[in-house]
């Protein structure tokens, strides 16, 4: 009798606490990726890449307040896109929801952005309404892979721009083993090259001159080295979700394990030229090992990248 598989793949709708919304301008190519979470989440954050867009990353670090984040935003638009988070905040205002002040409840919001202003308009980006309308997409609850939310303008291998680089998207994965559920989503935007985390396959990356093969991101890396003239338009952002119960220093923990699906996948990765971020939530109460934790992260943050490239 064969073993009974321990880790088995689920719907990520099977998350409770957890609610993704997609709103995007197909147009303009670019678009946003809410998390909401219902009842708060304990939030973590490894920021690997030199780049980084951010909105209130401090709230995810182990020495400021624990406080419950109500919501992860992952955009296009780079730093315009910031302004997605806005909607955001109006959106749970509207429903109650954030830190009580006693004045007024402020919704705490992290947020991580993607540059996607070369591939399509640079000048239309995530705003506020287009953070509102992805709140409004959550209540469904019915979030696909692809070229969607803040995928919308991914791409990968872009090493020398967006003319030899090869379209990308968002990825969600998710899993049990046991009572421990986790969920990957992730936006990859990477300068380097995709790799399958299972065979090494390279999946997608940067092409050769002629579009007819791929060229080796790293090598082309090296033969440029002297010039310094990296485009920084890149980032992989990311955030593992779980139902295990951890403190916020634990999820920071987590969230530095997960980052090694990005090592495994993307070549080069975490450059000066990249913003690679990766966020780690927990909306549960279901004991659990950190090391168990972390190492199914970073496993489900893997396959959560073959599925951006992929779809």
């Amino acid at each position: 009798m064969e073993e009974k598989e321990l880790v088995k793949e689920v719907s990520i709708r099977e998350m409770k606490g957890l609610r993704i919304g997609n709103a995007q301008n197909a147009e303009a190519g670019t678009g946003v990726t809410v998390l909401l979470f219902d009842e708060g989440a304990k939030v973590g954050v490894d920021i690997s890449g030199g780049g980084p867009a951010s909105r209130e990353t401090p709230l995810a670090s182990s020495i400021t307040a624990d406080n419950p984040v109500n919501a992860i935003v992952l955009s296009g638009g780079s730093a315009f896109g910031l302004a997605a988070a806005d909607g955001v905040m109006r959106y749970l205002e509207e429903h109650g929801i954030g830190y009580e002040t006693g004045y007024a409840k402020v919704p705490l919001v992290c947020q991580s952005c993607i540059y996607d202003l070369g591939y399509r308009r640079a000048d239309i980006r995530p705003d506020a309404d287009m953070g509102y309308a992805a709140c409004l997409n959550a209540e469904q609850n019915c979030p696909s892979c692809g070229s969607t939310g803040g995928g919308t303008g991914a791409a990968v291998g872009k090493l020398y721009g967006m003319e030899r680089s090869m379209k990308s998207g968002i990825g969600i994965h998710a899993v049990t083993l046991g009572a421990l559920q986790m969920a990957a989503v992730v936006v990859v935007n990477a300068l380097g090259d995709i790799y399958d985390p299972d065979t090494g396959a390279k999946l997608a990356g940067l092409r050769s001159e002629d579009g007819q093969e791929f060229a080796d991101s790293c090598r082309e890396l090296y033969k440029i080295s002297q010039r310094q003239d990296l485009l920084n338009r890149n980032t992989t952002i990311g955030a593992v979700v779980t139902n295990g119960r951890f403190s916020k220093a634990e999820m920071n923990k987590i969230a530095s394990m997960t980052r090694n699906a990005y090592a495994r996948c993307i070549r080069p990765v975490g450059t000066m030229a990249d913003g690679d971020t990766v966020y780690a939530a927990s909306v549960g109460m279901v004991e659990a090992d950190i090391n168990v934790a972390g190492t199914l992260a970073a496993e489900v943050m893997a396959q959560a990248i073959r599925k951006a490239v992929l779809s």
